[in-house]
């Protein structure tokens, strides 16, 4: 009988122990289980800063040696375009200038023609090599050779390159621009030969290319424009003012730009519409 009874005492004593253990742990749980959510949270904000900190751009070398205006620091927005202005508009007076004289040269070649006289080996030559700089076909007869130089070598109103590289570049403060002097979006498809877009197509191999001063941009514009077969409806415009002694129309030719960017018919009523609104700046002498 008293063996019975001390075996109850043990297992009432054991139930307390166990059930005072079970208060104990009831009390810890909770600090245990916000310790490890806290160490959890730690690991995951940690894993979080490894990851921005492996994401971190590296920031781009410019491809050129050009010192160029911070045209985005500039905050008043007249002077930002007049400094955007400013800075590209000799680079195609000059350019344009050049043009204005080849052209007077293959206009002569024309008037000799006209009047039945033979020209000369330099003036053959000199004919050869504009062919192949305007790809322009040798098979024509001479004069139709000339003819469609004419329509080729020419110049483009500087008001409406000047509003092409405002809008393509956002006025000098593209990526394009600052690293490649790149203002008119100009594309090239061999490897190297510029910028490589964000975000283009696995599958795509056109890079944006670059250039080492402005006026190796300008240059090329112009040569793209006088060149390419999807501007023949500019040169075609162009040289039909030039038949009428009209004035190349900045405005008029805007039209004969459709296939120079994917918006089409909205970028040439963009483009026109900066014509109209910027050409305060387009006569005010450059500095």
């Amino acid at each position: 009988m008293n063996m019975g009874k001390h075996k109850i005492l043990n297992l009432s004593s054991l139930l307390k122990s166990l059930l005072l253990t079970l208060f104990v742990f009831s009390l810890i749980a909770p600090f245990q289980q916000s310790k490890r959510e806290n160490n959890s949270s730690q690991l995951v904000e940690k894993s979080e800063a490894t990851k921005k900190k492996l994401v971190v751009k590296i920031p781009e070398v410019p491809l050129h040696k050009v010192i160029l205006p911070d045209f985005a620091k500039i905050r008043d927005v007249k002077e930002k375009k007049r400094q955007f202005f400013n800075y590209i508009k000799p680079a195609i007076e000059r350019e344009n200038n050049k043009l204005l004289t080849l052209r007077e040269k293959v206009i002569t070649l024309k008037d000799q023609l006209l009047l039945e006289q033979t020209i000369n080996i330099d003036d053959k030559a000199l004919l050869k090599q504009l062919n192949k700089k305007y790809k322009v076909r040798n098979n024509y007869g001479q004069l139709s050779q000339i003819d469609q130089l004419l329509a080729r070598i020419d110049v483009v109103p500087s008001s409406l390159i000047l509003v092409q590289a405002a809008n393509e570049s956002a006025w000098g403060t593209s990526r394009f621009a600052r690293i490649g002097l790149n203002f008119f979006g100009i594309w090239c498809y061999k490897k190297g030969c510029g910028m490589v877009p964000n975000g283009r197509n696995d599958d795509a191999t056109h890079e944006v290319q670059s250039f080492k001063s402005v006026d190796d941009a300008v240059q090329r514009y112009l040569h793209n424009i006088n060149t390419n077969n999807a501007y023949i409806v500019f040169r075609t415009i162009r040289s039909q003012l030039r038949e009428q002694d009209q004035p190349l129309s900045p405005e008029i030719l805007a039209t004969g730009l459709l296939p120079y960017s994917e918006r089409g018919a909205e970028y040439v009523l963009e483009i026109t519409k900066m014509i109209r609104h910027n050409q305060v700046y387009f006569d005010a002498p450059s500095e």
